[in-house]
Formats: structure tokens, sequence, C-alpha cells
């Protein structure tokens, strides 16, 4: 392993592209430190302090603060993260089903995809403004006396100049770096939270025998390793999982000479969908608590004892910790998996371009019966997947209602965060290895290449 890293830095087109994209991410984590003109930082750090982690606006800042990889004590000008282009992203990657314009695009190569990556841009824009909207909303109370509106005016074009300079940041190390840099700038927004919660944990670590509630007792550490541990190499295990489908390429005589008739393989993933189902289930469940939150709030409701018990009872069943809660977000979780597998999973598209190289299923007649072959076993293996899916994002909450253990604890042995991590370095580590292998380097691992979801 260290003579690999060491095969790194002696080559210099590798090596400068790794430098750069350090480089580029440390001016990622330096910008959360610029906190927008206007506001009081010292109430803002109070009133997050004092905000429940439990509470429904507490699981919001969690989930925002996860994916932007800073934290809502500040106010920053990276406040939002790269969310915003995530988002403009799958908005346009689900109207290319419905849109015929947008189907065609894709359909055309490298140039549609370049158009695809320009409107992608220009949807980032107002999405910005629309996030920044609520973060001033939020943050709204926390303006110096005298500076409310120049303060919430500044925090909007600030944050939303922050987001777009990100995605720069993103395409410049596509470009001149490792590639994949909006994945990694993700990643280290949420690898960035771990020193300070490793921290916090062997702070409140006592390994004396029977401590008291809060702290945490040696078999408590031992068993939080040990999940981590199992979480990771499942998360692993599932990402890199497949279904392989033996393909047949039909033997041609041209002239005298045969070609063709060779096997290979067609492999589908497991998990197909990545972790768009935990996101998609995720952002729609953070709204039922933020609903019925409010509507507690309503005057005529709270004069009701019917209306105020009955709001009362379902607002406590949809807390991100209830029984109730995880189970809809599991069913939502499965809903998502198979939703975006039919979005991204095209068996007749697929059955055809078989069909057109001159290949076949063996036992399948090409065309019709294979895209229902293809569609049988993607709907099969796809429960599997989701069903690991539900597993990881049910056991934060788990390990917090069984252990008592904190929820920014928790997070790390589940969750989005943990499959996001696990997949950027993954890729990182593949394309790292690639460029090794060309330059007739050794890999990672002395038994052989390290094999992607695709090969």
């Amino acid at each position: 392993m260290l003579r690999t890293v060491a095969n790194i830095f002696k080559i210099p087109d590798l090596r400068n592209k790794v430098l750069f994209t350090i480089a580029l991410l440390c001016i990622y984590r330096i910008g959360f430190h610029i906190p927008i003109p206007g506001f009081d930082q010292a109430a803002i750090t109070k009133a997050a302090g004092e905000r429940e982690s439990g509470s429904p606006l507490g699981q919001v800042a969690e989930y925002l603060q996860m994916f932007s990889g800073g934290r809502l004590d500040k106010s920053s000008l990276f406040g939002l993260g790269i969310m915003p282009y995530i988002s403009a992203s799958i908005i346009l990657m689900l109207l290319g089903e419905v849109l015929p314009v947008l189907r065609k695009l894709r359909q055309e190569g490298a140039t549609g995809h370049k158009k695809i990556q320009e409107y992608t841009r220009y949807l980032t824009v107002p999405l910005c403004l629309i996030q920044s909207v609520m973060m001033m909303k939020m943050m709204g109370g926390y303006t110096h006396e005298g500076f409310e509106r120049r303060a919430i005016i500044l925090g909007m074009l600030g944050m939303t100049a922050g987001t777009l300079f990100l995605m720069w940041l993103g395409e410049q190390i596509d470009e001149y770096g490792i590639g994949n840099g909006i994945s990694l700038i993700i990643m280290a927004g949420i690898v960035s939270r771990m020193p300070m919660t490793i921290y916090g944990v062997w702070q409140n670590t006592d390994f004396k025998v029977g401590v008291s509630e809060g702290t945490y007792g040696p078999g408590t550490i031992a068993f939080l390793i040990a999940a981590f541990i199992f979480v990771v190499a499942g998360a692993i295990l599932i990402t890199q999982g497949q279904r392989r489908i033996p393909i047949q390429q039909a033997k041609q005589m041209r002239g005298r000479r045969m070609y063709g008739g060779q096997r290979h393989y067609l492999p589908l993933r497991i998990n197909h969908g990545g972790v768009m189902p935990i996101i998609f289930a995720s952002s729609l469940m953070m709204f039922p608590p933020i609903v019925f939150q409010q509507l507690g709030n309503i005057p005529a409701v709270r004069q009701s004892d019917v209306w105020s018990g009955f709001i009362s009872s379902i607002g406590q069943a949809f807390r991100p910790k209830a029984f109730t809660y995880n189970l809809v977000f599991v069913l939502m979780i499965f809903l998502f998996a198979y939703f975006w597998t039919t979005v991204q999973f095209q068996p007749k598209e697929m059955a055809k371009r078989l069909r057109d190289a001159g290949s076949f299923i063996p036992g399948l007649r090409p065309g019709h019966r294979t895209a229902e072959y293809l569609e049988r076993v993607m709907v099969r293996i796809t429960f599997y997947g989701a069903s690991f899916l539900a597993f990881i994002a049910v056991v934060p909450s788990v390990i917090n209602q069984m252990l008592g253990v904190e929820y920014r604890v928790a997070m790390f042995l589940g969750g989005t965060g943990l499959l996001i991590v696990v997949s950027v370095s993954l890729d990182l580590i593949q394309r790292i290895e690639a460029n090794l292998i060309m330059r007739n380097y050794e890999g990672f691992s002395e038994s052989g290449r390290i094999k992607g979801a695709f090969r």
C-alpha cells in the first residue's frame, strides 16, 4: 500500500492531478469560514446550540449540514453547499424522460451532454436563490440592528455566488484534477465532520464498568467500531455487487473468415439507484414533522382540544425517531428505488442495442423476450438493493434509540452520508489505480485490479 502511494508521486501527470484536486478541496473548506456580513455570529451559534437535535427543525439542519459540509451555527458563503446543483441535475434527469427535446439531447452523446450541463447551470441559479431565501428566513432574527434588509440581500447573493463557485471548482477538478469533482466536494463535506464527532465521542468515553447515562462505556465503543466496520463492508459489497447476464455474440461469415461467436456478460447493478432513493425519501420525510408542527401552532387548532390532540398525536408519530416515521421512510425508499430504476434502466432500449450489435442472451429470442427477461431480473435484484438501503437508512435511528448514542455519531454508522463516502472513495481508488496500471505500476491490491461496479 505504501509503495503504491509512493508510486502516485513518481508519475508527474498523476501527481499534479492529485495535488491540484487536494488544493481545490482545501479552498472549498476554507470558504466555510468566510461569514456573510450583517449577521450576529454569536447569536446564531447560541441558537444552534439550543436547538433540539430530535426536533423537526433540528433534523432538517442535520440533513443540510451533512450535504453542505458546513455548520448552521455560522452564516457561511458556502452554506448551501453543492446541493442546488445536484437538485438541478436530478430535475433535468427526470424531465429527460418526459420532454422529447431533452431525451433527444441525451441521445446525441457528448454534444447533447454538454448542452444539458449548460441547462443545469442555468437552473442552479434560481434554485440557489430559493434555498438562500429559506436560509435567510431561518437566520432572519440574527442580523445586526439596522442591517436587516442589506444582510438578507447580501446573504442571498453571497450564498448563490458560493454555490456557483463550488460548481466551478467541481468542473475544474473534472478537467484538470483526478475527476468526479462534484462527488469529491460532497464527500469532503461529509468527512470534514468526522474529526469533531470522534473528538466528541472521546470526550464522553469512560472505560470503567457501569458508566452513567450519556457516557460511552467500553462495550458501547467496541460495538460502535464493529458496527462501523460491518456497515462499511456491507456498503462496499452492495455498491460493487452485480448480476451478470451471459451474452453470446452471433457468428458472421465475411469472405472465408468467421467473426464473432464470443461470450461475454452484461452487468446489472444490485443497487442501481445508488443513494438517490434515500435522498428522495429523506427530502420528502422532512416535510410531515414540520407541517404538523406548524398546524399545531394555529390558534384555532390550539383552542380545540380534539383537533389539538389529533394533530399532536400524528405529529408525535411522524417524529424522526418514531416507529411510524421509520416504517413510512422504509416504504418510501422501496418506492423510490423502483421508481429510479424504472427511469434509468430501459430494458427495451437495451434489448434493441443487443440485437443491433448482433448479440443475444442464450435461450432467449432477441427483442421482446429479451426485454421481458431483463426487466424481470432487474425487478428481483432491485428488491435486495432497496432492502439494504432501507437497513442502512434506519441504522442511525435504531442505534440512537437502543444505545443512547448521539444522532450525529450514529449517522456515521449508516444513512446517505456513509453510502456517498464509500461510493466516491471506491471510484477515486479505481481512477488512481487505472492511471498507475496504464503506466505499468502495480495497483492498490496485489491480487489484482480493484473491480468496479461495471467491470
